[in-house]
């Protein structure tokens, strides 16, 4: 199988970085080397928003990525041409690299050690496909289903580790609200981004077996939905807690958790709300 190299900052994680994850594992694995903090600046001109410790945590949770590497020994010489350093390449080992724009110093560089350097159209990375069955959750070592339900708007990595501590519990599905029912909810303009996007940024993350939109309305509009998946649990975090989710599951005699919200060790606390000022 080929390895497929992806190169760049990874900041601000959205669904045209998932897209081109995604693409690249069609076409073998799929390695990622995440720049460094000091790379992103002297490369953009300015920090970037989210640290490398969170950029990486986001790439290494993604189920089209094979391994990561942190571009933390990149030398200054390698800023502005946008290449790596040949202890990084000799770590990845690539037969691709992969990219969304031609760069003329990548293509050298390739040539150079002997691998190929491909760019995807723009047209490739449009839309958000169903995620294969080759890449499915992580398999239900509890033997359980687990349901989890929100907007999940403002993709973050407080979302993820949220789901990696679901899903330790047992096969995780997650119930995303529909555009009409999230401005319900939370008012005009709500939300940034619409359902399918949201959808298909969930389904990514390597803990999730199934991502899906929600077809009913209110605090528990994901019931539908539940009621055809027949879980075994009901998670949620401090927010996400309302006395109407209580209450749907002393009738369906489906056992509640409620998770505290803690970010993955060494990283910040997330919220959408914040994240919509940045």
């Amino acid at each position: 199988m080929k390895r497929i190299l992806i190169s760049g900052s990874f900041d601000d994680f959205r669904s045209h970085h998932v897209r081109l994850l995604h693409e690249g594992h069609r076409l073998g694995e799929v390695y990622v080397v995440v720049w460094s903090d000091r790379m992103v600046a002297a490369v953009t001109g300015r920090p970037p928003k989210f640290p490398a410790a969170e950029r990486h945590y986001l790439v290494r949770t993604n189920r089209y990525v094979a391994d990561v590497v942190l571009a933390d020994d990149i030398d200054d010489q390698f800023h502005s041409a946008y290449i790596l350093s040949e202890s990084l390449i000799r770590r990845v080992d690539p037969d691709l690299w992969l990219d969304t724009e031609e760069n003329q110093a990548r293509v050298d560089f390739c040539t150079c050690h002997g691998f190929e350097y491909r760019i995807l159209d723009a047209g490739v990375l449009a839309g958000f496909p169903e995620h294969s069955a080759a890449a499915e959750g992580l398999g239900n070592r509890a033997g359980k289903k687990v349901v989890v339900t929100g907007c999940y708007d403002w993709f973050h990595s407080g979302h993820v580790r949220f789901f990696e501590e679901a899903s330790e519990y047992g096969d995780l599905y997650v119930i995303v609200g529909s555009d009409e029912n999230v401005r319900l909810l939370k008012g005009e303009g709500h939300p940034l981004f619409p359902q399918a996007e949201r959808r298909y940024l969930v389904g990514s993350v390597r803990h999730v077996t199934r991502a899906m939109v929600s077809t009913g309305s209110g605090w528990m509009d994901a019931e539908p939905e539940i009621l055809a998946l027949q879980p075994d649990l009901y998670v949620v975090n401090e927010d996400g807690d309302k006395p109407e989710k209580r209450a749907f599951c002393r009738q369906h005699d489906l056992e509640y958790l409620v998770l505290k919200r803690t970010p993955k060790d060494g990283l910040m606390r997330r919220s959408s709300t914040e994240l919509r000022r940045l």
